[in-house]
């Protein structure tokens, strides 16, 4: 006999889409970016670089706040190991600027734009 499968309520489809609509939004911005539905990730063969998203854990605001857009980047080494390297948080309300400060970090960390990944 097969396991009975649960059936996603309306309510597990929106905390899902809630938890990551920025990183969706960021996709369209860096369509070379992979969404792995924890995370973007962007490789190329000397680079991992990751965008996870952070919501505020702290209930008494007020829920307005942007989330937090990890990057985490990672060199490859000969072997094909990853180690980790630089990383930041950012925490802009506006798409248009966080996809843009992001791309300036990563370009100004490893001399390779997002976009040409």
């Amino acid at each position: 006999m097969r396991p009975v499968r649960r059936v996603p309520t309306s309510r597990d489809l929106l905390r899902v889409t809630r938890s990551m609509e920025t990183l969706k939004l960021l996709q369209d911005y860096f369509p070379t970016a992979v969404f792995t539905g924890k995370c973007l990730v962007f490789v190329s063969e000397a680079w991992r670089v990751e965008l996870t998203e952070h919501k505020d854990s702290d209930f008494s605001r007020d829920g307005k706040e942007p989330s937090i857009i990890r990057l985490r980047i990672f060199k490859k080494t000969i072997d094909g190991n990853l180690i980790p390297g630089h990383y930041e948080d950012f925490q802009l309300a506006q798409l248009g600027e966080l996809a843009e400060q992001i791309e300036k970090y990563v370009q100004l960390a490893i001399g390779t734009n997002l976009k040409e990944f």
